[in-house]
């Protein structure tokens, strides 16, 4: 089930980022930030068996958007939850009218570019040294402007 990301959520949202981006992970103040003080911001958790199995942050600033951070944790992965999580802030975008959707990807993640490019994601662009370590980063672009959105199914 994809929710509202929480304060109480951030303890179990911090582990999984620092499992899945262990050489610069965001800390708690970061997520804090995003829900307290971005106005741009929405996150969302996947909740599974009682505790979050995943989550996202998108940033929504008028006609774009962009996934700022997404990830699942370690012993969910290959279950679909981040294709869930994909979907969930494609519809978003659309249903708030942004004609595209970013994110930034290290070049060396491989499995990660194979599910942004299932899902429309163009390499657009090097990030020269994007990440604390000095990897560079892949700019990724989704064109989701014209796509339609269903107010009534959500779709």
């Amino acid at each position: 089930m994809i929710r509202e990301m929480k304060e109480s959520d951030l303890a179990e949202v911090t582990e999984i980022e620092k499992q899945q981006f262990p050489e610069s992970p965001w800390p708690e103040s970061a997520f804090i930030y995003e829900m307290k003080g971005n106005p741009f911001a929405f996150l969302y958790c996947y909740e599974k068996d009682g505790k979050v199995a995943g989550y996202a942050d998108l940033w929504i600033t008028y006609d774009q958007a962009q996934i700022a951070d997404i990830a699942v944790r370690p012993e969910y992965t290959g279950m679909g939850i981040g294709s869930e999580l994909m979907d969930h802030c494609i519809r978003e975008a659309v249903r708030n009218g942004c004609e595209v959707l970013t994110l930034e990807v290290r070049v060396s993640n491989v499995p990660a570019l194979g599910l942004y490019e299932k899902y429309g994601f163009i390499r657009a662009a090097v990030r020269q040294g994007y990440y604390d370590n000095g990897e560079d980063a892949w700019l990724m672009v989704k064109p989701v402007g014209g796509l339609e959105y269903d107010n009534d199914t959500g779709d």
